[in-house]
């Protein structure tokens, strides 16, 4: 894009949502621009573990206590959807994305009774998964003992799909424009996108940037950002059961197996030991915790070849909010709170809001709707609000160290100069760079992430590279440089 454009529809965001919004209304023939300030799938979609599942991490119990029976059935309705869509149209788009079903089972973690099984399968049912079951255990190396077996979930290699959702777009005249930062966004009849490169005029505005940008406070209020960690172990092939796994634990974990394609050895993902982001002290252990867990259940497990870590944002209801931005112009929409079910509530993102935008009725509507308050929640909002608060005595405390001295080379840390706080990053040269600890959102103080090698702010979830640039919404501008 090199100039002012204009569409029916512009979406901001080439992720999984973003590209399902976009690629329904391309294909009955509506003019969709896609932007993206990095490349397609290069936000939180590129770090996910990818399973596509019906088995909801907050429980069905759960949710039924939050939005009623009715609730937890369009939920269940909702997630299964968004697989049976997925498995559609990798197969409509011959998508070669390691597409595969499989069965997810539900076990759990020592200390944990069974209890909970019980109570999860009651609800299951409830909510019209009438196929769940209780089994004598799951398919694992170890006797983890009874489970609830999910059948017909789903995984693939979320890249490869996006990467192939993108050119399904692009093949009916969806416009992509990647590297393109959306630096303003005015809802109106019709609306603007301003960036760098130019302006879209569009009729229609769907932010799916994982976290909205274009939005102060209000979502950011209902719900909270939460780091994931994530190892990728050797295992011989063969040697774990292909299928979805997760435990009933606090964190939980969850596991897989991804095909390496030719050779001996399958990749098992292991996730787990999450933490309120930018609220831990101990980040450089998660990742060897997790590693300890698998070896003591996986005999077989070899070399970590791969460690990474992505943010969730836990709403506090446990569902999406996708709809209509509260306090915003009637055409500009949002896509946010993946609840750790990025894949499929980002699916069903997408199949919610092109309805919206063509006028057509959606079952889902009012359940995902952003403006909604439930009342049942509000234990949790009252919590969540306070731990946001609590994070704003940052800015009388010390710094991380007392001088620039202490920082290691490729490593940060905050230092109090005065009445300021600034973020210092010590790069593999030794040189410094240093910008303002404060986060243009709303003014928390960053905290280092050692593991990622970014900066991340414990209050609504924004993240910045060791550099200062913005990686991760709600901000959308990088920190100040000094």
């Amino acid at each position: 894009m090199t100039s002012d454009t204009t569409a029916d529809v512009c979406v901001v965001g080439a992720g999984i949502a973003g590209l399902t919004t976009a690629y329904l209304l391309a294909q009955i023939g509506k003019s969709v621009v896609v932007l993206d300030d990095g490349p397609i799938g290069g936000g939180m979609t590129a770090v996910t573990t990818a399973h596509l599942a019906s088995a909801l991490d907050d429980r069905y119990y759960h949710l039924e206590r939050l939005h009623g029976e009715r609730g937890a059935r369009l939920a269940a309705e909702s997630h299964t959807a968004a697989i049976d869509w997925i498995d559609a149209v990798v197969a409509r788009e011959r998508i070669a994305c390691d597409f595969a079903r499989l069965d997810g089972y539900l076990f759990a973690a020592p200390g944990h009774g069974e209890e909970e099984l019980e109570r999860e399968l009651a609800a299951a049912h409830r909510a019209g998964l009438h196929h769940v079951a209780r089994i004598s255990r799951a398919p694992l190396p170890w006797d983890a003992g009874a489970c609830l077996r999910f059948p017909n979930q789903g995984q693939f290699h979320p890249l490869k799909y996006v990467a192939g959702l993108a050119a399904a777009i692009e093949r009916r005249g969806g416009r992509i424009y990647s590297g393109t930062h959306a630096d303003a966004i005015a809802g109106g009849d019709p609306g603007t996108v301003t960036t760098i490169r130019g302006t879209v005029t569009a009729r229609h505005i769907v932010v799916a940037t994982n976290v909205p940008i274009n939005d102060r406070l209000v979502i950011h209020t209902k719900q909270a950002p939460y780091m994931s960690y994530v190892i990728g172990v050797l295992v011989p092939r063969g040697a774990v059961s292909t299928a979805l796994f997760w435990d009933t634990g606090d964190p939980y974990h969850y596991v897989r197996i991804h095909p390496l394609g030719e050779g001996d050895f399958d990749l098992l993902i292991v996730g787990g030991e999450d933490h309120k982001s930018g609220q831990a002290d101990d980040i450089e252990q998660r990742h060897g915790r997790l590693e300890a867990w698998t070896r003591e259940r996986f005999s077989m497990a070899g070399d970590v070849a791969f460690a990474w870590a992505g943010q969730v944002m836990e709403t506090i209801d446990g569902l999406a909010f996708i709809g209509r931005n509260p306090l915003d112009h009637d055409h500009v929409y949002i896509v946010t709170g993946d609840s750790g079910m990025g894949m499929t509530h980002g699916t069903i993102g997408g199949l919610l809001i092109a309805d919206l935008i063509l006028g057509r009725h959606n079952p889902w509507q009012a359940l995902y709707d952003p403006s909604r308050k439930t009342l049942r929640a509000s234990g949790e909002f009252v919590r969540e609000t306070a731990n946001v608060a609590a994070q704003y005595a940052d800015w009388v405390t010390p710094g991380d160290v007392a001088s620039a001295d202490e920082i290691a080379r490729d490593a940060g840390a905050v230092l109090r100069r005065g009445v300021s706080k600034v973020a210092v990053y010590r790069d593999d040269a030794g040189a410094l760079h240093e910008c303002s600890a404060v986060c243009p959102h709303l003014g928390c103080i960053v905290a280092w992430n050692p593991a990622e090698k970014t900066w991340d702010c414990p209050c609504h979830g924004s993240r910045f590279s060791k550099l200062g640039e913005v990686i991760n919404g709600p901000a959308n501008t990088g920190l100040a440089r000094l």
